[in-house]
């Protein structure tokens, strides 16, 4: 039987991994560096909180097929929360006004007048925004696209900027944000609903994939770091693990599903440049004060950006963030823009505040040109990976995207 490996167990190695698994006439290892699966994508017991929280918040739309269908391929599909109608609301705290981003289904819908932009955003403006970006060329910034820096790039260019690119307009590349408009608000409101995991990324996305690969038959290895790979004229010849030496025969494929700077230095080559930090805070509260939010509420005017409402748990990212010390300061400024948003004086009773530094790779023009191919080279390597040249930015969509390319790659020798 033919034997893959795959190195690497976030959500593009796990995403092969099953792929290949459900295919019958393969062996599968998995092979990752540390104790857990996921990547970038896990979740935690909170010793501080005592409760179950996530290392980071995501923005997943129903768009987001790649994601559904991984939930329903693992059993998790059901505890899903998919919001009933593609709404999001927003306060800014400058003014102190609550509005709402409601995008139609479909033209019908548009005619009814079910559709809402932010105040001051005229219908015809967007459009020639969106149509600005979908047109711009691989060196264009998100600021370079768009002209102006009237209420539709406070209000809505520069929020989607920094929440899908991790990067602000002056410097994110337009053709990944066009990339995400495609599958999203171009589709209608039907792409755009909001989703969210009552029971954390781990339990929905991870863990569950675990048990199932696990049930067909996968061969699973934790704590064991790819060092090297010996290459050949023309195929991988050998992982070369901290342990141990894997010598690869005739049939044996290997997918490298490793964040872009370690497939960058095991390959010798460039590889996308590390995008900027995100910060995630949690913060314990009254079950009133919980109710008083929604499930997700994004802000203007303030230092919080996203704030995501699972029980008890208010969760708010601040994307692209600057290095600082500061974290009690950082929390003290988060809750004080949720309290004026939601109308209380309540202090949270607990908190807890995580930094990502590498939770992207930079979504400049510059750092894509850098993506790594899926077929580096020798015959019998392939990669995987949100950084693996494709049209998206950094998302859990893209990564189990590049997953199923690499597994649909690895088999097709074999057929």
């Amino acid at each position: 039987m033919r034997r893959v490996h795959v190195v690497g167990a976030g959500l593009a190695g796990l995403a092969a991994a099953l792929d290949l698994a459900e295919d019958g006439g393969v062996e599968v290892h998995l092979h990752e560096a540390t104790g857990r699966a996921g990547g970038r994508c896990w979740s935690f017991h909170d010793s501080r909180l005592d409760r179950l929280i996530d290392n980071g918040n995501h923005l997943v739309l129903s768009g987001n097929a790649a994601v559904l269908n991984h939930c329903r391929r693992i059993g998790t599909h059901a505890s899903l929360d998919i919001a009933p109608a593609a709404e999001l609301p927003f306060h800014d705290l400058a003014d102190g006004t609550s509005w709402t981003l409601r995008i139609p289904d479909g033209p019908a819908d548009l005619l009814r007048g079910n559709v809402a932009l932010p105040p001051g955003v005229r219908p015809g403006a967007a459009a020639a925004d969106m149509l600005r970006l979908l047109a711009a060329g691989p060196a264009r910034t998100v600021g370079g696209a768009l002209p102006g820096r009237a209420a539709a790039w406070q209000r809505l260019w520069e929020p989607l900027s920094l929440a899908v690119l991790n990067a602000p307009p002056e410097g994110g590349a337009a053709r990944p944000l066009a990339a995400v408009l495609r599958k999203s608000l171009l589709k209608g409101g039907r792409a755009c609903r909001p989703v969210t995991m009552p029971h954390g990324l781990g339990p929905t996305l991870v863990d569950p994939a675990l048990r199932r690969l696990r049930d067909l038959g996968a061969h699973i290895a934790f704590r064991t770091p790819l060092r090297a790979i010996a290459f050949g004229p023309t195929r991988v010849q050998a992982l070369e693990f901290d342990a141990r030496t894997i010598p690869l025969g005739e049939d044996d494929t290997v997918i490298l599903a490793v964040p872009a700077e370690a497939a960058g230095r095991l390959l010798s080559r460039p590889a996308p440049l590390a995008g900027l930090s995100i910060l995630n805070a949690h913060f314990l509260v009254h079950p009133e004060t919980a109710l008083r939010a929604p499930p997700l509420l994004g802000f203007l005017s303030a230092e919080a950006q996203w704030a995501f409402t699972r029980g008890d748990v208010i969760s708010v990212t601040v994307s692209a963030a600057r290095p600082g010390p500061d974290d009690a300061g950082i929390l003290s400024r988060l809750w004080s823009d949720i309290a004026r948003a939601l109308g209380t004086s309540e202090a949270p009773l607990a908190s807890r505040l995580l930094r990502e530094k590498a939770a992207t790779f930079a979504a400049t023009p510059e750092s894509l040109t850098r993506r790594l191919p899926l077929r580096p080279g020798p015959r019998n390597l392939l990669l995987a990976g949100d950084h693996v040249a494709a049209p998206l930015p950094s998302t859990l969509e893209g990564a189990l995207l590049s997953g199923h390319a690499a597994a649909a790659a690895a088999l097709r020798p074999a057929r």
